[in-house]
């Protein structure tokens, strides 16, 4: 009988660096992780120490003192920051590990469709000096497919966008293999910019990062409706004309409104890759609409208001946010079928 991968390499460790989250998923114990992709460090005569690293470092962000920064290690979904990233892995592998387990693991690492090859060398470089005996890189929106459940081994075009905070990736799957990758560098974090723009044009209210992402979740929509949701979120931030604190409420039209010029970038983006698409796999793709992952999928209407730019039916599978880590399990657990989707450093 033949052992799985899994049952052999009980250790393995498969993760979704992400620009604005990191989920680890271990063999046998399920997601370990889910935490944000943050670093605080302090430096001191001319070194620099890791102060707390996930949630605890994100509590921090916006409220160091001069000698404490909060950094987020990877930008636009690659690393920015080596050193950063590399203690941030370390820590979140070590947290993984029995004090007894003295196995390096195997890990399994998504980066996006449009890492250059230095991009991946240095994802590659990064987790194999976090304590891996051995790495594999796979491109994110291939593991988010799988883990959406798509029929990617059908002779059929399955394809998914996969939202994240640096980037949206998008990828076309037949017959088990890659018909086209891409990224584009416009996801949640540009969501989060846009609103901080709209407020500080239209309200003159300066408004920080955190603020903006807390209105994206609590009050954000792609698409107002009379008759939809009509949650309203009290923010408060600086009056950039009288210099003293206020308030003001913004409700779905303003966050639909400020959310129009990166939707658009996004319906762009998928268009083009349609057009590049063989015919009978852009047939095939409209057909069967294409599914939505990562934490931007969850946006209040972002499915439809797609739909109604592109003209394809939009899926949002029940999980969207663990889709990548789930594909990515996916190919471990049955690397001999899945082996020719690792992708080279």
């Amino acid at each position: 009988m033949r052992l799985s991968v899994t049952s052999v390499f009980s250790d393995d460790i498969s993760i979704d660096l992400g620009t604005a989250n990191t989920l680890v998923h271990v063999a046998g114990k399920g997601i370990v992780i889910d935490e944000p992709s943050v670093v605080a460090i302090r430096s001191r005569n001319g070194t620099r120490e890791v102060l707390a690293v996930g949630a605890k470092a994100k509590a921090m962000l916006g409220r160091t003192p001069e000698s404490m920064e909060t950094i987020r290690p990877l930008k636009d979904g690659v690393i920015a920051d080596f050193i950063a990233t590399e203690q941030m892995l370390r820590h979140f592998i070590g947290r993984t590990r029995r004090a007894f387990d003295f196995r390096r693991p195997r890990i399994a690492i998504c980066v996006p469709a449009g890492a250059t090859p230095v991009e991946r060398r240095a994802v590659y470089e990064t987790a194999l000096s976090a304590g891996a005996r051995k790495v594999y890189l796979i491109e994110e929106p291939v593991a988010a497919a799988l883990g959406a459940g798509l029929p990617i081994d059908d002779p059929a075009g399955s394809m998914v966008v996969d939202i994240g905070g640096g980037t949206t990736d998008i990828a076309v799957l037949s017959l088990g293999g890659v018909v086209l990758a891409r990224s584009l560098r416009c996801a949640g974090n540009a969501m989060d910019e846009a609103i901080v723009r709209h407020v500080r044009r239209t309200h003159q209210l300066l408004i920080g990062e955190t603020n903006a992402e807390r209105i994206k979740i609590e009050a954000g929509t792609a698409l107002y409706q009379p008759n939809g949701r009509h949650a309203e979120i009290h923010i408060r931030g600086r009056d950039l004309r009288l210099g003293r604190p206020k308030s003001i409420v913004l409700g779905p039209q303003d966050i639909a409104e400020a959310l129009e010029p990166p939707i658009e970038e996004l319906s762009e983006f998928i268009m083009r890759s349609l057009e590049d698409l063989p015919p009978e796999v852009s047939t095939d793709v409209c057909e069967r609409g294409i599914y939505l992952s990562g934490g931007g999928a969850l946006l209040h209407n972002l499915g439809a208001e797609l739909e109604r730019r592109v003209g394809v039916a939009f899926v949002v599978p029940e999980m969207p946010t663990h889709c990548v880590i789930n594909g990515t399990v996916a190919i471990l657990q049955n690397f001999a079928e899945r082996e020719h989707l690792i992708i080279k450093p």
